[in-house]
């Protein structure tokens, strides 16, 4: 999905950014003053470069706007969440309701690119927590998920940045991260295993401690 600059919190992605950083998990990055649209120009000509390399004609008419293209698409589509000002406003309320049982959304969309050769990483994640003083819009796990899925990314660390992120937004450890996903510099390339897939998790305070939260949270996302 695109970005969506009328929802996001730039403030608030740079903390969550330092967190992560605190924690280990960022994704490692150099600073750059480069606007989007400065980006934009610079990877079109390297793209224009590596397709002439492999031989291709720019000149034919499905290949010459390719560049310009790939270099958007980069940017403003499929890497928009290497970017901390583009990190998703948060909507959360306070617990008043004393809500104390778990909440959990399921089948998550994950569509991100593998950082070792660019290819694509397309799954599912489920993510629950158990409120202390907040209660979050439930659309907003959706659009954490989303958001550290729109990088060059391990699972490993994608799963790790997702619980942090909310440890840090909610204030409590007691979140579960599990992610499902099919990578296919595994399925198109190298060993060629079409069938196989990864799956990852992460689990904090309640759901790392006891044992019947942890089967809760399994009971239900196999429902």
């Amino acid at each position: 999905m695109s970005l969506d600059r009328t929802k996001i919190d730039k403030e608030l992605g740079l903390r969550v950014s330092d967190y992560l950083k605190l924690k280990g998990v960022e994704t490692p990055t150099i600073e750059n003053n480069l606007s989007d649209k400065d980006k934009i120009i610079s990877i079109e000509k390297s793209f224009k470069n590596v397709m002439e390399v492999l031989g291709l004609d720019l000149n034919d008419d499905s290949l010459k706007d390719t560049p310009q293209r790939v270099s958007t698409m980069f940017v403003n589509e499929i890497y928009w969440g290497l970017k901390p000002d583009n990190f998703p406003k948060i909507t959360a309320i306070e617990n008043k309701m004393g809500y104390e049982s778990m909440v959990l959304e399921k089948n998550i969309t994950v569509q991100s690119n593998c950082e070792h050769h660019f290819i694509v990483i397309d799954g599912g994640a489920c993510v629950a927590y158990i409120p202390k003083d907040k209660v979050l819009g439930l659309s907003k796990l959706n659009r954490v998920v989303e958001y550290f899925s729109k990088r060059p990314q391990v699972q490993e660390r994608l799963t790790e940045q997702i619980y942090y992120a909310l440890e840090y937004i909610l204030e409590t450890p007691d979140i579960a991260v599990l992610i499902d996903a099919k990578h296919y510099c595994v399925r198109a390339r190298g060993v060629e295993d079409e069938n196989s897939q990864t799956v990852t998790s992460k689990f904090g305070g309640k759901f790392k401690t006891d044992q019947s939260v942890r089967n809760e949270f399994f009971t239900m996302i196999r429902k």
